[in-house]
Formats: structure tokens, C-alpha cells, sequence
């Protein structure tokens, strides 16, 4: 039980994550449309000056967080080190641009005026998926500082940079191996 508290945590946090980022993408599609097509007079839309650069990066902040649990949920199933380095490397790509996104969501309702409910929405949901997402990316990495968070960096099965090879093997291969 010891060894599996990280994935305890991260897979319900996996799943959540992947659900937000799927109706982040349908939101910011949808609204990108409107937007495209000029019809920002629509009831439910609205928006200002920060709305395209808001909807692009919400796109792809969804895009890139979906790709980013699917790679997660393989760590998540495996859970090893070797996992670990695809699920956090896109899990930090995902998070930094959710990040950006948030940042223009902050920018898009410090400007104001009138902004229809789905935007309200996504913005709500980037915020959300900003604080989510971070604490994933902390969760995937936990196990560099201790083992029962996790698989680590350090593999234990290879030997370290100074550790003499042992008698009777050459790297690991028993001699007999050795051509």
C-alpha cells in the first residue's frame, strides 16, 4: 500500500483533468467558431479584445492536456520510471500552456465587459485546470523525493557512475555471455 500512495492520488486526478481539458476544447471550439464567424452579438457569447488569443490557447492547452493524460495513463498503468519521463515531460508542456491560458483568462476578465456564459465558463474551467494540473505534474514527480510516492528518477538496477563492476560479470553480463 505503501508503494502505490502517488497513484492512489494521481489517477482519480488523471481522470479529472482529462474530463476538464475535453470540455475545455469543446467549449473553446465552439466559442472559437462564433468568434470566426463574426457572430460575437450572439446571446451567450460576447467577449473583448483578449478573446481570440484566449480561445486559441485554451485549444491548445486542451489539446496538449489530453495528449498529456494519455501518456499519463500509461504512466499511471505501468508506473516505472521509464513511464514517468513521457507522462511528466508533457504533463509540464500541458500545464505551461494551460498556464498561458490562464494568464489570458486573468487579462479577459480584468477587461471586462460583457462576456456571455460559455466564456465565463472556460475561463472558469482554465483557472481550475491551472491549480489541477500543477498539483498532477507534483504528483507524477513526488517519487524523486521518496519512494512511496512513486517511481524515481534513479533506477536502482543499473550500477552508478563509480561502482566497480563485480568479479566474474563485465557490466552486468556474466562473463560467459561475452564474446
Amino acid at each position: 500500500m505503501a508503494q502505490t500512495v502517488g497513484r492512489n492520488v494521481a489517477a482519480p486526478l488523471l481522470f479529472l483533468n482529462l474530463i476538464m481539458y475535453l470540455i475545455v476544447v469543446g467549449f473553446a471550439s465552439w466559442c472559437l467558431n462564433r468568434f470566426i464567424n463574426g457572430q460575437t452579438n450572439h446571446p451567450s457569447f460576447g467577449g473583448n479584445g483578449a478573446t481570440m488569443f484566449f480561445l486559441i490557447f485554451s485549444i491548445l492547452a486542451g489539446v496538449m492536456g489530453i495528449a498529456s493524460k494519455l501518456a499519463g495513463a500509461n504512466h499511471i498503468r505501468a508506473w516505472r520510471s521509464d513511464s514517468l519521463a513521457a507522462a511528466g515531460s508533457s504533463a509540464i508542456v500541458a500545464w505551461a500552456l494551460t498556464a498561458l491560458a490562464f494568464g489570458l483568462a486573468c487579462k479577459q476578465i480584468s477587461i471586462g465587459g460583457f462576456r456571455g456564459w460559455r466564456l465565463r465558463l472556460l475561463e472558469a474551467f482554465v483557472i481550475v485546470l491551472t491549480f489541477t494540473q500543477l498539483l498532477y505534474l507534483l504528483l507524477l514527480h513526488a517519487g524523486v523525493f521518496s519512494s512511496k510516492y512513486g517511481p524515481g528518477y534513479r533506477d536502482t538496477d543499473y550500477p552508478a557512475a563509480g561502482d566497480p563492476i563485480r568479479k566474474g560479470t563485465t557490466g552486468g553480463v556474466p562473463a560467459s555471455r561475452v564474446v
